[in-house]
């Protein structure tokens, strides 16, 4: 009998893909992409029996039309897990975590239903044993591989990172052949192929040395940031590992570390560079200047549209096949990164092994979730011990995260310093200044932005920002800004144009804010206020004033307020007191020193375990084998707390033409979601639940996109200087219908 993984269209199955070439297609393919991650003989064993119950004849007549169900995950990763030597338990386990997973996602090893162990012991074996009998699996050249990926005192967590590498080359390389099958049964060819980076790197350099040629070089802030600039290129030379880089906001850290991450790579041979980046207002104009430079071989990727949503196995394979990284250069939101390295979903999961080898950017790195923290540092530790990454933590507020109080976890994790002298930029590159101003309710703050033309004020929350700022347009302030993440992206770079423009010009520019613009928004206003918060978050905001010292710096005040009334949470609040607390101990908020000691206090009151830790000693490695709780994991790794969804804001002809080739099946959803991301609006699910039942938006084209593609329709919503409204929007038919 021949056994089949595809089925084709003639009824002869002369175009049917026959069962043992895919399994070795996969297992090669699989096997070239964990080559460079030293995995290459545990890549090639999951590949090459990952459908291996595909020779359950039940399997056969599914593929001829018959309705039934087929569970052809489990036969393979039992096979291996009867065949295991003694002692060698968690290595079959590791390839069984992939094989289970490369459908439903990777499982946990314990507890429910679909876990690893519960579906081994359910297993009843369809297989003729002659077929079993045939194969004769090799661990010892995964052992050995796997024995070099384990450090003693990070074992479990070390291991687990392997499985989910594996993971990801099969789940890859299983798409990437049956995409192949299915082109070739169309007659097409999808467009997938990205230059390599060391190719594009001659060229890069150029256009970046060019582009910094351009810059102004008199003046001494000028003068610093080319002095940063030099000696953090200077520094691509180091061996790859953990860097810090350590600046001022305003002395030029995106270039400088771009400029490290060419030249590094240039150096070691990393195959890509990628940018994570906290907020998708910094991703955007990262991205702009990016492309600025090297045109489309950049990525911009994050998670404005879901592309997994389809129906059949066919078009299940070749949308899931959008995104796997390879492009040379990625720019990402850290909630896409960190998510996709703690995910199970296999598309989520399936660009992890194109993360390794290469040259990452932590923008902001003081964004990271404190709740995570550990975790994500931990993984970061990981990439760069064994997957041959660089990673660079690069902010003007550097956290502490060589500090004594995260030492219970393994740590501290300790970079190498890029910056030239952190301690004497923070004194020459001192433009603004931190006050206390106590309470401020709305009617004091619009008071002082009445008397103050030009200046911003920097609220906790989307709502306050919203009423305060339809107070003040109450109140007849002239150049009234609001700018929110209500606003979709490309409304918001508009908006940023004219507060540039207003700014330079010296015509009243007003703006209400959330922390959006905090951290890498290219702003400089003469006055500011924030709400409390943060530290971290308050020397952010006061990187916006004065950016490049045009105002004197006994002027030039970021004052922190407490908003009465507001109810802030618990986590703000907690920083917000920390912030009070080492204002006591420190006249200069901006220093290093006070810095490093409001991180070191929020490191000790909130305890290794309120900093992510269990999540870590989760991943255990035993005498009796693995528990990796994987799918736990994913559930709990959440960077972003409140299940937001996007809707599809009609901005401009470039996204109604977007809009209306949905309807075009030819075109990917990969292609149309990314450049609809630019124009979506995240939302809470249930407040799109309700635009779409009161008729005020729609999921268009369902039949071919499935429910992935959330428009707008009813553009009333949308409004020019505050966003989307979406409270109270099912009542809005009725309203109507009255008139």
């Amino acid at each position: 009998m021949k056994y089949y993984a595809h089925s084709g269209i003639r009824e002869d199955r002369s175009d049917w893909q026959l069962l043992a070439d895919h399994l070795e297609n996969t297992a090669s393919l699989a096997a070239e992409r964990a080559a460079p991650l030293g995995l290459r003989a545990a890549a090639h064993m999951a590949g090459f029996f990952h459908d291996f119950g595909k020779y359950d004849p039940a399997f056969d007549r599914i593929l001829s039309g018959e309705k039934s169900r087929v569970d052809h995950s489990t036969a393979g990763a039992a096979l291996l897990h009867a065949r295991t030597p003694a002692g060698l338990r968690p290595i079959s386990e590791v390839i069984g975590y992939a094989i289970l997973g490369h459908h439903a996602g990777l499982p946990d090893r314990r507890g429910a239903d679909s876990s690893m162990e519960r579906r081994l012991d359910a297993f009843r074996d369809p297989i003729a044993p002659e077929i079993s009998a045939a194969t004769s699996p090799d661990f010892g050249p995964v052992a050995r591989e796997l024995a070099k990926l384990m450090r003693p005192a990070s074992c479990g967590f070390d291991l687990s990172v392997a499985a989910r590498m594996v993971f990801s080359c099969l789940v890859d390389a299983d798409f990437r052949d049956t995409e192949a099958f299915y082109a070739g049964l169309n007659g097409t060819r999808p467009d997938r192929d990205w230059p390599a980076l060391a190719d594009l790197l001659p060229e890069w350099r150029g256009a970046f040395d060019a582009h910094m040629a351009g810059f102004e070089q008199s003046g001494r802030i000028n003068r610093l940031r080319a002095e940063i600039l030099a000696h953090v290129r200077d520094g691509a030379t180091m061996s790859p590992g953990l860097f810090t880089l350590t600046v001022p906001t305003g002395g030029g850290k995106t270039l400088a570390s771009l400029g490290f991450a060419l030249d590094h790579a240039a150096r070691h041979g990393h195959r890509r560079i990628i940018y994570a980046i906290p907020y998708t207002s910094i991703l955007d104009q990262v991205a702009g200047i990016f492309r600025g430079l090297f045109g489309d071989a950049v990525l911009e990727h994050h998670s404005a549209i879901d592309d997994e949503k389809t129906h059949s196995e066919r078009k299940d394979k070749l949308r899931l096949a959008m995104e796997d990284w390879a492009a040379p250069l990625v720019v990402t939101t850290n909630v896409q990164f960190f998510e996709s390295l703690f995910a199970a979903r296999p598309s989520r999961c399936r660009k992890l092994h194109n993360i390794a080898g290469s040259v990452i950017v932590l923008d902001e790195a003081q964004a990271l979730p404190r709740k995570l923290l550990m975790p994500a540092l931990r993984m970061i530790d990981t990439l760069c011990a064994h997957y041959g990454c660089s990673v660079v933590l690069c902010t003007a507020t550097q956290p502490a995260f060589d500090s004594r109080q995260l030492k219970q976890g393994g740590l501290p994790l300790e970079g190498r310093e890029l910056a030239p002298d952190p301690v004497r930029l923070a004194r020459e590159l001192r433009r603004a200044r931190i006050v206390q101003g106590g309470e401020m309710d709305d009617d004091a703050l619009i008071a002082a932005l009445r008397d103050t033309p030009q200046g911003m004020v920097i609220v906790n929350s989307r709502a306050h920002a919203l009423e305060l700022f339809n107070a003040a347009k109450a109140a007849g302030l002239e150049g009234l800004v609001h700018l929110t993440t209500r606003q979709y992206p490309v409304h918001r770079r508009a908006i940023l144009n004219d507060i540039r423009t207003r700014l330079k010009s010296g015509a009243p520019c007003r703006l209400i804010a959330t922390s959006l613009i905090e951290a890498g928004v290219d702003l400089s206003f003469p006055k500011g206020w924030r709400a409390e918060a943060g530290l971290d978050s308050c020397v952010q905001a006061a990187g916006r004033v004065s950016r490049n010292g045009e105002w004197p710096l006994e002027d030039s005040t970021l004052t922190v307020f407490s908003a009465p009334g507001r109810s802030m949470p618990a986590e703000v609040k907690a920083l917000a007191q920390a912030m009070r607390s080492t204002a006591g101990r420190h006249d200069d908020l901006l220093s290093p020193a006070a810095i490093r000691d409001w991180f070191e206090h929020v490191y000790w009151k909130a305890g290794s375990a309120q900093l992510g830790q269990p999540m870590v000693d989760q991943m255990i490695l035993g005498r009796s084998g693995t528990d990796f709780p994987f799918r736990s994991m994913a559930e709990s790794f959440r960077m972003i707390e409140t299940t937001m969804v996007p809707v599809i804001i009609r901005g401009d002809a470039v996204a109604e033409d977007a809009i209306r080739e949905l309807a075009f099946e030819n075109i990917s959803s990969g292609k149309l979601a990314r450049a609809l991301q630019v124009y979506t609006v995240q939302m809470p699910a249930k407040a799109r639940a309700l635009l779409v039942e009161a008729g005020h938006a729609s999921f268009h084209q369902p039949a071919v996109r499935g429910d992935q593609f959330c428009v707008l329709d009813n553009t009333a919503l949308y409004h020019a200087d505050s966003g989307l409204w979406w409270e109270h929007a099912e009542y809005l038919e009725t309203e109507r219908s009255i008139w």
